[in-house]
Formats: structure tokens, sequence, C-alpha cells
């Protein structure tokens, strides 16, 4: 069957005008604020044993002498505590090169414990490297029966099992663990398929996010299909089919570790959120109005609380579930037209205010132009989730501090978009995959001896051997 793309054009029906000044103002949630201080600043604890509880700025080296001392007397830094000593070492050096590709690449995840580094790139390739031995390619993954490009991937909780998706209502299963070095999918190793369409179905569709359960035994995906789908991989079925949204399903994921929540973003502009537990299966139990746009990206902060959104409004907005509401407000055709595969951003809606944004916070800087460019939030153990980071169309890496809403850093080298990057869950290394064909690392601190770091003026627009593409 011909697949085929929907385009749609809906939006709020009540924009707002507001000007250039009030729209750089960045008002952060006080809870949010409040929130994100005690995760990455010294306890009171700890500030009061060093500075007899005074607020001033407690350096390293009077946290490390406080503890040396016990003087808070708990013989040991808090989680608190070392978040504010790492966060003052942001991966911000360098950057040095990981791999460098004849594609685009479109993908780079970091697994659970940070040993493993998943590249994907445009066409059929998706490599994992082993960070722990210098980067090496652990297992080089030759796809087949692919529409376009690899879209998304995920590996399993144990890291046994990476699951990658196409534009096709496929998603294969490869083992990263076995003696295979190359896999070539049916040839040196069986890439097992899991089908998610229906008899029902009109159209082939397409799969843009995978995602699996916490406990590695589901599989849910978002599609062009409007729907949400989610594959029971003990019965080897698909068990839930929720039609979500009246536009492309960009982004799913589950909300924390007890795989009821979900998420759920599309080109309707709402985020959704469902739960599995109840009866009505096919009605969210919640929807978050604010975006202007197409939604690209979510990722959940893992405390079935907050989440954050990228959209093609240019914009990532901060969520707090306990403030969704039950309906969704009156939506009708946008007051401005324009592609974002191929258009700028209206300036005329670049200050465009939702009148009913139910957000906590909005981030501006970065821009989503062409691909569905990804955002999320900076790891618990180094940073309490200080910081919100992101690709961007400019070519940038910008990261956002969600307790002031500033830019902090924006990360330059890379010639073309940068559609993911990943932060290491304990490491100060942050990982950028970019449509110039480079998959880099960005560090903490600068080895100038380390041959391997990419200096400017090496900047491309495309890789090696590039052809004009279709966008995703």
């Amino acid at each position: 069957m011909r697949w085929k793309r929907k385009i749609h054009h809906g939006g709020p029906s009540k924009q707002q005008q507001v000007s250039p000044l009030a729209d750089e103002v960045c008002a952060i949630d006080k809870e949010v604020s409040h929130l994100c201080r005690i995760k990455s600043e010294p306890s009171q604890r700890t500030r009061a044993s060093i500075y007899a509880g005074q607020k001033r700025p407690v350096s390293t080296f009077k946290l490390l002498s406080g503890r040396e001392s016990n003087c808070s007397g708990m013989g040991r830094f808090s989680s608190a505590d070392c978040s504010y000593a790492l966060r003052k070492h942001l991966p911000v050096k360098g950057p040095w090169c990981v791999d460098d590709m004849d594609s685009e690449a479109y993908i780079s995840q970091f697994s659970a414990d940070g040993s493993l580094l998943i590249g994907g790139f445009r066409g059929s390739h998706i490599r994992v490297y082993n960070s722990e031995k210098n980067w090496k390619v652990h297992k080089d993954i030759t796809c087949k029966r692919l529409r376009w490009t690899i879209s998304d991937i995920a590996l399993s909780p144990d890291q046994q099992f990476l699951a990658y998706s196409s534009l096709s209502p496929t998603v294969h299963i490869v083992n990263v663990q076995n003696a295979v070095r190359e896999s070539h999918a049916n040839i040196t190793e069986i890439h097992e398929g899991l089908e998610f369409s229906d008899d029902d179905d009109e159209f082939s569709f397409g799969i843009f996010s995978v995602k699996f359960s916490k406990d590695g035994r589901e599989l849910v995906v978002g599609n062009n299909n409007e729907s949400i789908c989610i594959y029971d991989l003990g019965a080897n079925k698909v068990t839930e089919r929720i039609n979500a949204h009246v536009a492309d399903v960009n982004v799913v994921t589950f909300a924390d570790e007890t795989n009821d929540i979900l998420y759920s973003g599309s080109d309707d502009s709402l985020c959704k959120v469902w739960d599995r537990r109840c009866h009505k299966k096919q009605k969210p139990v919640g929807v978050l109005t604010g975006h202007l746009d197409g939604i690209t990206f979510i990722d959940s902060r893992g405390d079935g609380h907050y989440f954050i959104s990228n959209c093609k409004d240019q914009t990532i907005k901060l969520w707090d579930l306990r403030k969704m509401s039950s309906t969704t407000k009156d939506c009708t055709p946008k007051a401005y037209e324009w592609d974002y595969r191929w258009m700028t951003y209206p300036s005329e809606a670049r200050y465009l205010k939702h009148p009913y944004d139910q957000s906590l916070a909005t981030f501006r800087g970065h821009s989503v132009l062409r691909t569905l460019i990804r955002c999320y939030f900076s790891p618990m153990h180094s940073t309490g989730q200080r910081y919100i980071y992101t690709g961007s169309s400019d070519q940038c890496v910008y990261i956002y501090d969600v307790a002031t809403g500033k830019v902090v850093e924006k990360l330059r080298w890379h010639g073309s978009i940068i559609r993911d990057c990943s932060w290491h869950p304990y490491l100060p290394t942050l990982v950028s995959s970019s449509w110039d064909g480079y998959l880099v690392r960005w560090e903490a601190t600068e080895d100038d001896r380390d041959p391997s770091m990419l200096r400017t003026g090496k900047q491309r627009m495309h890789p090696e051997g590039y052809t004009m593409s279709f966008v995703l």
C-alpha cells in the first residue's frame, strides 16, 4: 500500500499579540524553581555548617573541606551537594569526534548506565559504541526493509535488545549483546519484525516514536496514523490501539516507572495524558494546551508530575500534570500558513501567545525547523535536573537553566542541523548528532593532545557523498 503523509493546519482560534519585551521575560513557576534549587544546590544543613546559614555562594573547596571535617554531621555529601558540585562542570569543551559518517546523523542516545551510546543515521545504519572503551564500535548494524530512514531507536531496560523504527508500520528488534559485531539484517543475524498495522488501516503508516516500557515487556509507538499502539512482546501482538490525536503522533513516552501513564505529542499542537488503568482508554485523562504548532518531542522528568515538550512554534514548554484540563479548548485554523520542512518561521507568529496556555514556563532561543528536533532534562545524578538541553536547526546545542529560564550555554561547532543530543547519566559528557554526518562529544575539561579533537574550520554543511533528502 502507498504511504502518505497528512498535513494539518490546526491551531488555536484565539491568539494574542504580545510585545517582544514581554516575550523575552520567562516567568518560572515558583514551585518549579524551588524544586530545581533544592535538588541542585547545597542542602540547608551543609550551608548552615559552612556559612552559618548565610545565603552566599558555596565553593567546591568549601564543600570538600566541610565534608572532610564532617561539619554537617552526615559524613558525606547529600545528593543535592553532589549535583551542586558537578553542575559547575558542564560539558561545554571540545568537541571531539566519536564518528564521521557519509549520511546525516539523526539519533544519539546513551544507555541508562552510560556504558553504551547508540547512533542512528539516515538510511539504514545504526552503530552502538562502548563509551568505556574509548568509543569503540560495539556493534555495527545494517538495517533492511526501511522506508527512507531510521526514525527512532529504543534500548531495552536490560540493554539486551535494540528496537528501531522507520516510516513503515514495522519495528525491528536486534540483540546488541551477542557475539555478532557486524549485524546485517537477516543475513548475519535475524532482525525480528513486529507488525503494528491492522487490517482496518486504510494506508501503510509510518512510525515516528518508539519506547520500551520500564519492565521491558511492551513497546509503545506513535505514528502518522494519528494513533498510539502498544505491543506486548510476550504475546507477540498489538494489545492496545488508541485513536489519540487528529494529526501525526510525533512522540509518545512513559511518564514514570509504573508504565501506567503515557504522554503523547502531535502535529495538532496538543500534549495529551493517558492512564492505561482507566476503562475509557480511548479518551485521555488530560489535555495540556499552550503550543501553537506541532509537538516534535516530549521528555518526562520521571516523577509523574512534570515533563517538557519541544515544538515547531520554536519553544520548549514545561508542564505540570496537576494543571491539565479534561477537555480540549476550541481550535480552528491558524492565522498564518507555513511548512516547517522548508520555510522559516513567520516573523508575525514569533510573539503570538496562546490565550489558554497551561504551561509553567516557556523557553525560547533555539530553532525547530526541517526535522523533529529533541529536548531533554539534564541528568539527575550530576545536575539535579537543573537544566533543559536541546538540539537546534541553527547548528547549536542550547542549555537552559530551569530555575531562571535563561540560556546558560550554547555549544557551537557543527555545520548543519542538530536533531538529537544526549547527556551522559553520570559523567559530564554530552554527545550531539548532526546532519553534517558527525557524532561528536563535549566534555567538561579540555585535552588538546587528543587527536580526535575537532578544530574550528573543519565544519561542513553536509556529510561526504550527500544527496538532497526528504525531511523527518
